[in-house]
């Protein structure tokens, strides 16, 4: 018998996976890891009863030390971090208190992806505008790197924005339902929407994503 799950997915996949282990009698620990929001772990938490374990990844695959931590929390969460114990992913249980560990995940996405999508639109903006030139050079004298981070925002969420628009919108309902404004990452969602079909692309450059982001743009026609 197989004694836990760790589920990590599409944000948008969350619910349909929890409900099919759910739905095939699956009696042991069920670790959500997804990018979604406490609201939506509390559904999970509500279908998946005790077994469920609120869960969330900061950091790349697990591939050296010190690299990524997987946040639990829950009545659970000590249990299912033993897991983990002789392996590189790093585990900070949070307390019992279920829904704790994906909002440490939306605050922490909040800003290392909400940041990169940004950055992103204000390139494609400079574009737009004429004034690419002078913004690069202004940033290199007030903001030194700030045009390099740009374009190796380009190359890193490129072959992932596909799946970081519904974290974005993950991350708007969390605000929303904090009574704080979520509309900053309801435009990063649609960011990286526009970037999707970079999935398979190989080394995306900042032109690439810029052609993304424009693509939807009126025609002055």
């Amino acid at each position: 018998a197989v004694d836990g799950i760790i589920c990590v997915c599409p944000p948008e996949a969350a619910l349909e996976v929890a409900a099919n282990v759910e739905r095939s009698g699956f009696s042991g620990l069920y670790v959500d890891a997804n990018a979604v929001s406490p609201d939506t772990g509390a559904r999970l938490a509500a279908l998946l009863g005790e077994s469920y374990v609120d869960g969330g990844i900061v950091g790349p695959p697990a591939r050296s030390p010190d690299s990524t931590r997987l946040f639990l929390s829950g009545p659970h969460a000590a249990e299912a971090a033993g897991w983990f114990s002789a392996g590189f992913m790093e585990t900070v249980v949070l307390g019992e208190r279920a829904g704790a560990a994906k909002a440490l995940k939306m605050c922490y996405a909040a800003y290392t992806k909400g940041a990169s999508a940004l950055l992103l639109a204000i390139r494609a903006l400079a574009e737009v505008e004429g004034v690419t030139d002078a913004l690069l050079a202004e940033w290199s004298r007030s903001q030194p790197g700030l045009a390099e981070r740009s374009e190796r925002a380009a190359q890193a969420v490129s072959p992932k924005a596909w799946r970081f628009s519904g974290e974005m919108l993950e991350i708007a309902a969390t605000f929303g339902a904090a009574g704080l404004p979520g509309g900053f990452h309801g435009a990063a969602a649609d960011v990286y929407q526009r970037m999707a079909d970079l999935k398979n692309a190989d080394h995306a450059q900042i032109a690439d994503v810029i052609e993304r982001l424009l693509s939807e743009r009126p025609s002055d026609g």
